[in-house]
């Protein structure tokens, strides 16, 4: 199974999910015209790994934006990483954001409360960079 490397567009976020590292990462904005067209490739490859997952699996969300649509396809995705939780793997959210945007670390907060794997809040300076690749 390859890795997925999707770059970053103007409304679609950088994904760099690895299944040998196990480190999936979403960064950027994600207001995409046609949600399906850029999120069901990222949910099958998901479900792929799913199949054969390493031990250890971290998802870091760095999100400037998204929308409703995008919303919905990435809680999809967090609900998923219950089921690595129920077959004893090690698994957790790093969400990331701004020091100004309260309204992303809500949103962490809320999506947190709705799924059973820990959440681990990064907060960082609008001049930082959060995610490297």
């Amino acid at each position: 199974m390859e890795d997925l490397f999707i770059n970053e567009g103007p409304q679609t976020p950088l994904i760099h999910f690895s299944n040998k590292s196990g480190v999936m990462e979403i960064k950027g904005r994600s207001i995409p015209d046609q949600p399906d067209d850029f999120w069901i490739p990222v949910l099958n490859w998901f479900e792929s790994y799913l199949l054969n997952p390493v031990n250890k699996t971290v998802v870091k969300i760095d999100l400037e934006y998204f929308n409703i649509s995008s919303s919905k396809r990435i809680l999809f995705l967090l609900y998923k990483l219950n089921e690595l939780a129920d077959a004893g793997k090690d698994v957790h959210v790093e969400w990331l954001y701004r020091q100004t945007d309260e309204d992303m670390y809500e949103v962490g907060q809320d999506y947190a409360y709705m799924v059973k794997v820990p959440f681990v809040f990064k907060e960082y300076a609008d001049n930082d960079i959060a995610i490297a690749i």
